[in-house]
């Protein structure tokens, strides 16, 4: 290749990192730089003016690489690769340098060490751009079919979404029923409907479309592969049934936790708000004139402490329905605080106070105490609000408690080799740029698995992740990004050390076929697999393994500039 050509574009990014960062400084450095051909500022390089003058400057300047130093790659890298791209140039010939999230946002206090530091990270990018090589990305076809783990509301959704798009879809569903948890309510909030007229037509929806093959009871027993290509081995009523997917769904949804709390499993008018829904939906609720119900049971702790955030609403549902039962009843929901998020839930909150129902606060400090030896007969409270210690009258205690992960979801994440969680539910990969995405490219997450949601947002994560797994599908096929590990079988020493450290098991011991080295044991890398971590670059102990666009002459460049040295 042509010696080193390289552009630096500066990034404003309006006040973001112009307001601290002395940009046309750090312009006028990036000229000084060897192998620079060209360095210019945009107000907004991600803009159409900022993209244009890229591809210009490429053009004019018979640039070779580019360096654009703005903000986060994980958002803008793409952009930039494409208007290389589109420039004639070989994307994988660009690097990102952030100075945003990495400088002007960390030093705001500091704009003359933000300046230099700006220099510092400018001179690093353009020391490892010098040592970049164009990268071409692998290819692979993609199976036209989808496996969705989950026959809840959000897995129904997203399968009859692929389906009616005319891909097949295999439901595996691990109870002999379709319909989850939304089998076992009363009422659905805030419109106080039957839940069966929502899951029957759905379900009638799934078990009728001739796109989607059903697997219950069943559960996955394995799979492997990669996006566009994975085999799949489910146990389906004792048989083992087998087939091809290219991309994967789960939505297997969440169970509601039984509390060791407040004599629950003792009392018998102690119930959670799950089992009263089926007291209510049997009509076997008997008399009641005194209802407690108590919100935070088991949630907000220190070995739980996320909120489950419908639990709330779930109370204020249930107690309005004990006041429509009974209109002469005494109901109180004594909690920490309330999640009535949204117009729509507030109004019905207020709704529900206006009817009756009385809100009394409590602290973790100060919980309630339950008075009674066969049953509940009374609860003491301390009202945070009046100041003062209440003792209600009951004769049915009603316990909030949180969703919880479902117990098998370590085995599930072993098996498709995706994260779970502090709290025990499936990761994805970003909260905001990928919400509905693994890190394991062609897995997908939706529903109460990923994190406690109610119906609406159920449903709503199902048609998301849909949405996303459809992309490779429609296309047929999918790139893997060049950033792939790379193994020199003259150098590889058959040790091992890189198989066993990749999280993806995207690495396997294999006999050389190569002409010169037959019959040698070496690493060989599944670039379908490889999602470009590192590990088994940072694990080779002989430098055998390299990471295209992170090679060791590429990063000790950047070591070296920062240092000083050529």
């Amino acid at each position: 290749m042509a010696a080193p050509r390289i552009g630096v574009f500066i990034c404003h990014c309006g006040t973001n990192i112009g307001g601290i960062v002395d940009v046309p400084q750090v312009v006028e450095y990036a000229k000084s730089l060897p192998y620079v051909a060209y360095a210019a500022a945009n107000l907004y390089t991600c803009s159409e003016e900022g993209i244009s003058s890229i591809k210009h400057a490429i053009k004019e300047y018979d640039l070779n690489r580019v360096v654009v130093a703005s903000c986060t790659p994980r958002t803008h890298q793409p952009l930039f690769r494409n208007a290389c791209a589109d420039a004639g140039l070989n994307p994988y010939l660009f690097e990102f340098v952030n100075i945003r999230e990495h400088c002007s946002w960390i030093h705001m206090q500091n704009r003359r060490e933000a300046t230099e530091k700006a220099k510092e990270l400018v001179k690093m990018g353009v020391a490892k751009a010098r040592w970049l090589d164009a990268q071409e990305e692998f290819e692979s076809d993609v199976y036209p079919a989808a496996m969705v783990i989950g026959g809840g509301v959000a897995g129904m959704s997203a399968a009859l979404n692929l389906a009616n798009q005319g891909f097949e879809v295999h439901l595996v569903e691990k109870e002999p029923e379709l319909g989850g948890r939304l089998l076992k309510l009363n009422r659905i909030f805030p419109i106080n409907k039957d839940p069966s007229e929502l899951v029957e037509s759905i379900v009638k929806a799934v078990e009728g479309h001739s796109k989607i093959r059903l697997h219950m009871p069943a559960v996955v027993k394995a799979a492997s592969g990669y996006i566009g290509n994975f085999d799949i081995s489910v146990d389906e009523g004792g048989k083992e049934v087998s087939f091809k997917a290219g991309v994967i769904i789960v939505a297997t949804g969440a169970q509601v936790l039984k509390p060791e709390l407040y004599r629950y499993g003792e009392l018998a008018n102690v119930l959670t708000q799950l089992d009263l829904e089926q007291r209510l939906k049997d009509g076997k609720l008997g008399e009641f004139q005194n209802v407690v119900m108590i919100n935070c049971v088991g949630a907000r702790i220190p070995e739980r402490p996320y909120c489950s955030r419908l639990c709330c609403m779930t109370a204020i549902k249930n107690a309005a329905l004990m006041k429509e039962i009974n209109s002469e009843a005494k109901v109180y929901v004594l909690y920490r605080d309330l999640m009535t998020y949204g117009v729509e839930f507030e109004e019905y909150y207020r709704e529900v106070k206006e009817a009756g129902v009385r809100f009394i606060r409590y602290t973790p400090s100060n919980l309630p105490q339950v008075i009674g030896a066969e049953r509940v007969e009374s609860v003491r409270v301390y009202d945070e609000l009046m100041d003062m210690e209440l003792e209600l009258p009951c004769d049915l205690l009603v316990l909030a408690t949180p969703l919880i992960p479902n117990d098998d979801n370590e085995e599930l994440s072993r098996i498709l080799k995706v994260p779970i969680g502090d709290g025990g539910f499936f990761l994805e990969a970003h909260v905001k740029l990928r919400p509905v995405e693994f890190a394991m490219d062609g897995i997908y997450v939706g529903g109460s698995c990923r994190w406690p949601a109610d119906i609406r947002e159920s449903i709503a994560q199902g048609y998301a992740a849909a949405s996303e797994a459809v992309i490779p599908l429609r296309q047929g096929l999918v790139k893997v990004e060049a950033i792939t590990a790379t193994v020199d079988p003259k150098i590889c020493k058959g040790c091992g050390t890189c198989a066993l450290v990749c999280p993806f098991d995207a690495i396997e011991l294999k006999e050389s076929e190569i002409r010169g080295l037959e019959g040698k044991i070496v690493s060989e890398v599944n670039t379908a697999l490889c999602k470009g971590c590192g590990l088994c670059a940072a694990a080779c102990p002989n430098g055998a393994v390299q990471q295209r666009g992170f090679t060791d002459m590429q990063l000790l460049s950047m070591v070296n500039a920062l240092s000083g040295k050529r």
